[in-house]
């Protein structure tokens, strides 16, 4: 938590950084109006909580437009919600919660539990990667992880990202998800046929995609090492 918040206002900040995260679309920004509907507060109250936001470098105040996160609001905002959704699938796998019941819980939770035992968290459920609502949790404690959406194919050999989202039928959504590429998941790219598919390296192996799937999925981009090549002995897709 920033140290420059006061304690007596750090939840209602968090709260408020929170729904901005949630509520903003690209670099969209989100109207007051929106917020204050979210927060079921007035939007003259939303106005002044956002214009000392942006006071403490958290936001970005656009009159007669909204608000947009910068990279340190959006830290604290995926901090909460990695929080959130860790407590989540602790509630809901491990003591049989419904989802819905989970989350409404952990929206407790998340902003009394220190960054530390967050992390002990995540590492006692295995690292989990979505709630249990299919939901991504972001992938570390004051990661800003919104960064922007790329189409698949615009990926390179050694590139790694994430999934936010696959423009399909529930069919093809599900057997991705098998194979390791469901929307929060992580994965390489090995090598690119001449056609534009796609080979790559999932959680669950090594998965061919065609051209046709290829375009329907959206991505962000991960931590991949310099020059990082593909792997010995890949070889591209059949076109």
């Amino acid at each position: 938590m920033d140290p420059n918040i006061p304690e007596s206002m750090s939840e209602s900040v968090e709260m408020y950084l929170l729904r901005i995260a949630l509520l903003q679309e690209d670099d969209h920004p989100v109207p007051i109006s929106a917020l204050a509907e979210e927060m079921a507060v007035s939007p003259v109250s939303t106005n002044q909580m956002c214009r000392k936001l942006e006071e403490r470098g958290m936001v970005h105040y656009e009159p007669y437009k909204g608000v947009t996160l910068t990279l340190h609001g959006e830290a604290v905002a995926m901090r909460v919600l990695r929080k959130r959704r860790l407590w989540e699938v602790f509630l809901a796998e491990r003591l049989g919660l419904e989802p819905t019941q989970a989350e409404e819980i952990a929206c407790r939770f998340e902003h009394v539990t220190p960054d530390g035992l967050a992390e002990r968290l995540s590492g006692y459920l295995g690292n989990p990667t979505l709630s249990p609502q299919m939901e991504p949790i972001p992938p570390s404690i004051g990661a800003a992880v919104r960064r922007p959406r790329l189409a698949l194919s615009l990926l390179s050999p050694g590139q790694q990202a994430q999934v936010c989202q696959i423009n399909a039928d529930g069919q093809v959504r599900d057997f991705l998800r098998t194979r390791g590429l469901g929307p929060g998941a992580t994965f390489r790219v090995l090598a690119v046929a001449g056609d534009g598919g796609l080979l790559l390296e999932t959680t669950q192996g090594v998965l061919n995609l065609s051209t046709e799937i290829v375009q329907l999925v959206e991505v962000t981009l991960t931590r991949s090492p310099a020059g990082a090549p593909a792997s010995p002995g890949a070889e591209a897709p059949a076109a």
